[in-house]
């Protein structure tokens, strides 16, 4: 082997190019050897470092592979966006130079490459935090090669607000006032980035005077973070959820409707979350006022009257207005069409089903049900219950029941109508004079039932039952 020993290499001309040997040749540097780059290198490849800039980055800016940033987010939020077009063992490195991330965050704009095999951008948001991406190839992109147990692919809701419950990977955000639901992290697709919800309006009144039923509170539900299968979940469940971004969102919880001593029930009031608004349940009609039942999220139940009567009057109000799908509840029943007392008034409807109109036979003067209301798992009730046919699960939003004239409790002429599972009032017993309607119950959305009385010249009873107030729900994943 000959040997060429010399101080230096220099081309030919000036700045001119050096070859060291030719295509296929293999150049040893032998063990002990120091080479010392005062320059700058190309095609080499990384070992996965990088060459600090340490000048800080205080805007937004493109990444050089290769390079690594100390980046000053204390003015504001700052986006770095990675090499396009990159190409396998690019590198590029991010570091939290004034430990601000957390309140003023760093995002890397993926630049149309994935991210841990994603395709959505990553948010830096934790206390002095330190990144090294390395890029793979065009399925995985730019890889995490840090020594983390974050993986910063996945990102997931983090919100503040309400009553907090936690089931497994899910939190759960009970509302039963006025409050803010506080998004402090929108997550992404690889973990999570929306949320489900059930919101639930007030419910309508019952009216006085053998009044109606009132219409439960509208009912509102989606089902698709993490779905939780039938039975436990309402068929009425919308299968697409809400995408959040990090902001506050405003919570009204809907009012349930006031006694109404003069004409027909109030009706309830809305509840609101983000884009979904519950209607307020209607109010019951109350016979010989003229005044027809309330429409609402769930309609209010017509009024016992006489055969020559409005119709109107004995009919129940539609359910389901404004309109939506799934529908967020039903009509209430129609109101007794006999040409003298006793008479029964129809039940208020409810989210699962409408309600029951008064009838005559086979039981005479016979007030109508409300309907029941819907269900939801525990799971995204926070609670369990086992009210109604599905068990561990909980009802809302059920009708109030008809009030009645003239009868026993339970059997007999004048049954009295049952209030919808979900808090619908039931309609009191008018066996010893006359009878208020009972409320529908707290955070439910129940209908509040009619008031009662003697057939046989008992006084009238002028209030009918309060509607119950609403409440939202919120469930997402979290981990």
């Amino acid at each position: 082997m000959s040997e060429v020993k010399v101080n230096k290499i220099s081309p030919r001309t000036n700045c001119g190019t050096v070859q060291l040997g030719d295509s296929g040749d293999t150049i040893t540097i032998p063990a002990g050897a120091t080479i010392t780059n005062n320059g700058t290198q190309t095609g080499f490849g990384r070992t996965g470092t990088v060459n600090w800039d340490t000048t800080a980055k205080t805007a937004s800016f493109t990444a050089v592979s290769g390079n690594g940033y100390f980046v000053n987010t204390t003015s504001g939020a700052i986006t770095v966006t990675m090499p396009a077009s990159p190409s396998g063992g690019d590198i590029v490195a991010v570091k939290d130079y004034a430990q601000t991330f957390a309140t003023n965050n760093c995002t890397i704009a993926r630049n149309s490459s994935n991210i841990e095999g994603v395709a959505d951008d990553v948010t830096l948001d934790g206390i002095s935090e330190s990144v090294t991406f390395v890029y793979v190839d065009s399925t995985k992109g730019w890889l995490l090669v840090n020594e983390a147990t974050t993986a910063y692919g996945q990102q997931f809701v983090a919100a503040t607000g309400g009553t907090i419950t936690t089931c497994g990977n899910f939190k759960v955000h009970t509302f039963t006032g006025p409050g803010t639901f506080t998004v402090t992290c929108a997550g992404n697709a690889a973990g999570s980035n929306t949320v489900d919800y059930l919101v639930v309006a007030g419910g309508g009144g019952g009216a006085g005077d053998v009044g109606a039923g009132g219409g439960a509170g509208g009912f509102r539900l989606s089902n698709s973070v993490g779905c939780i299968p039938a039975p436990t979940m309402s068929p009425l469940a919308n299968p697409t959820g809400l995408p959040v971004s990090v902001t506050g969102y405003p919570i009204t919880v809907g009012a349930g409707a006031a006694i109404s001593p003069v004409t027909k029930g109030n009706n309830g009031s809305n509840s609101i979350f983000s884009t979904i608004t519950s209607t307020g349940g209607g109010g019951g009609a109350r016979r010989g006022s003229g005044c027809c039942a309330g429409t609402g999220g769930s309609g209010g139940g017509g009024a016992g009257e006489s055969i020559d009567a409005p119709q109107a009057q004995k009919n129940g109000a539609a359910g389901n207005t404004p309109p939506v799908s799934p529908p967020q509840g039903n009509a209430g029943g129609d109101g007794d069409n006999q040409p003298v007392s006793p008479r029964g008034s129809g039940g208020g409807g409810g989210a699962g089903e409408a309600g029951t109109p008064a009838t005559n036979s086979p039981v005479a003067n016979a007030a109508g049900d409300g309907g029941d209301g819907s269900f939801v798992s525990p799971i995204m009730a926070g609670s369990n219950g086992t009210t109604g046919p599905v068990s561990d699960v909980r009802y809302f939003a059920g009708g109030g029941g008809g009030g009645t004239e003239g009868a026993p409790p339970v059997g007999g002429d004048g049954t009295l109508g049952r209030g919808g599972a979900g808090g619908g009032g039931q309609s009191p017993s008018p066996t010893s004079g006359s009878g208020p309607g009972f409320a529908g119950t707290t955070n439910t959305g129940g209908g509040g039932s009619g008031a009662s009385r003697q057939a046989c010249g008992g006084p009238m009873e002028r209030l009918g039952g309060a509607g119950g107030s609403g409440i939202v729900i919120i469930r997402y994943k979290f981990q």
